[in-house]
């Protein structure tokens, strides 16, 4: 058996295993569904409230800041699915158990950062999905090009949400600090609910080129919009493609600094 078939097999009995274990206890279910509905029912209302005296803001319509806002929970909820894991390494780290994923037959990552499939927010990224695809559906000019190239752009932006959850998975090992690391890392995405051009300097700059928040959640619907220059396209690549290289760099160095801490 090849690689990569040995790695879908791992990769499949842990999502079968997630998939058993996730909808086990209904009232919690229930309770996290609707808390996640009501968050989101709140940053709805709010942006309404913005645009209740004004048609534009810096220069984007309500449709438009609600575009934005869905796109970055459909790529935070992407992530949530496939890097659920990532939550659970600081523990794996501590009692020595990450000792024996390394030294499983498949790839490290298949376990410590695709094993454990979230498959609650699955249910959630469909209506995101839904109500996305109407609002564009809708708009004065829907383009299947400019669609298309959202979706490539949304695969862009998924790569540097890996680079992302690679490096603090790095953190991980070197320091042993997951828990505040992610969540640091979620506020900060957070920034990108919205435009960045609703952001002042040298926030905007900050979160567009030092932590590529912008690049992150902004692309996709600037594509959409027809509001992204090759220029700025190519930037977006060569930073998600370069984030990428870099995580795995220091992925890299984190496991030959690695000690066990495990009895």
């Amino acid at each position: 058996m090849n690689s990569f078939s040995k790695n879908l097999k791992i990769f499949i009995l842990l999502a079968r295993y997630s998939l058993k274990t996730t909808f086990q206890g209904k009232v919690g279910v229930v309770f996290f569904l609707a808390g996640k509905a009501v968050r989101v029912i709140f940053i709805f209302i709010f942006i309404a409230l913005l645009f209740s005296r004004t048609r534009l803001i810096k220069g984007y319509t309500f449709d438009q800041v609600i575009l934005f806002y869905l796109t970055y929970n459909i790529l935070d909820t992407l992530s949530q699915i496939l890097y659920r894991e990532v939550y659970r390494f600081r523990p794996l780290v501590l009692s020595g158990g990450l000792d024996m994923v390394l030294l499983k037959p498949f790839h490290p990552f298949i376990r410590v950062l695709l094993g454990g499939i979230d498959f609650l927010d699955v249910v959630l990224i469909v209506p995101f999905i839904g109500i996305a695809l109407s609002i564009y559906l809708k708009s004065a000019s829907p383009h299947l090009g400019n669609f298309m190239i959202y979706i490539l752009f949304i695969v862009n932006s998924m790569i540097l949400i890996t680079a992302f959850h690679i490096l603090v998975l790095a953190l991980g090992i070197v320091t042993t600090e997951v828990d505040h690391t992610i969540m640091i890392y979620r506020d900060i995405t957070a920034m990108g609910r919205f435009p960045m051009e609703m952001y002042k300097e040298p926030i905007r700059g900050f979160f567009t080129f030092i932590i590529p928040i912008g690049i992150m959640m902004g692309t996709p619907v600037q594509a959409l919009l027809g509001l992204l220059t090759f220029k700025s396209a190519s930037i977006a690549f060569l930073i998600s493609l370069g984030g990428l290289y870099l995580s795995l760099l220091f992925w890299r160095f984190a496991l030959r600094k690695y000690q066990s801490w495990g009895g």
